[in-house]
């Protein structure tokens, strides 16, 4: 199978990658590095790497028609490291979807698979856990309104299309949310502080193989949940960073109360996806957080990115 994924060197695309190399598919990326890293893609018989923004629609038409029409395309691309970006946020999610959507309908593409942010569902939820049939609230942030508006582009296509509309990834490779931000300012010997919130962490390797299953057929057209199906503190994800740094000194940490327009939690309903891929994960939290900070240990972060507006002013978000 040939599988196109735009945004293949970020966090989740390059794991994807990894994935569908090991078992022999041809993989073509399209990617400009602007959040995603260089050593995520190591050279490998059967991959193929354009250099591009997917708002550059010749970038585009390079990585379709180089390398021959897909089969599937994985749309993993975005901007999300600027909360105020609202231009390149439009920009990249909505105007680089647009370019890749008709690019993948003047190739036939078999299916089209997106990743949408829980976020469409807005800051203040209605329900918990969050069903499919929630109402649609993008309204809170740049990227929800960008990554929404580009998934209803996605569905007035003729492309078979599956949205996975995301809990909160972390793992290897991954730049954005509390976990990285705790492993830099706890290794750099900063402060730290914990919201009082709680969130939906899902494994990148149990993502992945969801969306693998997508890949090779299941699932029907729509929207669908990636998550864990369960909520955990802020403070409780701090634990088990603190755990796998072995650092009990830095165990006591401040709690602050969330902010009157922050969410006590956001939780997805997966029994959808579960029911219609037979899929359910597989990760503990301690494990995934323990092989999160052996990456950071290995290769270093740089920058880590948020989608939100920081609480304290300080750029750092931890919520």
């Amino acid at each position: 199978m040939k599988v196109l994924i735009t945004g293949g060197a970020g966090f989740i695309g390059s794991t994807l990658v990894d994935s569908l190399l090991g078992r022999g598919d041809e993989v073509v990326v399209i990617d400009n590095y602007a959040t995603g890293r260089r050593d995520n893609l190591a050279e490998a018989a059967g991959l193929s790497v354009v250099e591009g923004s997917i708002a550059d629609e010749d970038a585009v038409a390079r990585a379709f028609d180089e390398n021959g029409a897909p089969d599937v395309v994985v749309h993993a691309a975005a901007a999300y490291k600027d909360p105020d970006a609202w231009a390149e946020d439009a920009r990249t999610n909505v105007l680089g979807t647009a370019n890749v959507v008709r690019a993948a309908e003047r190739a036939g593409v078999g299916r089209f698979i997106y990743f949408q942010t829980a976020l469409c569902y807005g800051l203040q939820p209605l329900e918990q856990p969050i069903t499919l049939s929630h109402p649609i609230r993008p309204e809170g942030s740049s990227y929800a309104i960008s990554k929404t508006a580009a998934e209803q582009y996605i569905a007035l296509s003729s492309l078979e299309w599956i949205s996975f509309r995301l809990a909160n990834a972390y793992g290897p490779r991954n730049l954005s949310g509390p976990l990285p931000t705790f492993y830099a300012r706890l290794t750099q010997d900063k402060g730290v502080f914990v919201m009082d919130t709680r969130r939906d962490f899902i494994f990148v390797d149990d993502l992945v193989e969801c969306v693998v299953k997508a890949i090779d057929g299941d699932g029907r057209q729509g929207p669908y949940h990636i998550s864990s199906g369960s909520d955990y503190s802020i403070k409780e994800l701090y634990d088990n960073t603190i755990k796998a740094l072995d650092m009990p000194e830095k165990a006591d940490v401040e709690v602050r109360p969330r902010g009157e327009d922050d969410a006590a939690t956001i939780l997805l309903d997966p029994s959808q996806t579960e029911a219609d891929f037979g899929w359910r994960i597989s990760t503990p939290l301690e494990e995934g957080v323990s092989r999160a900070i052996d990456y950071y240990r290995a290769f270093g972060i740089e920058e880590t990115y948020t989608h939100l507006k920081s609480v304290d002013g300080t750029g750092d978000h931890t919520a």
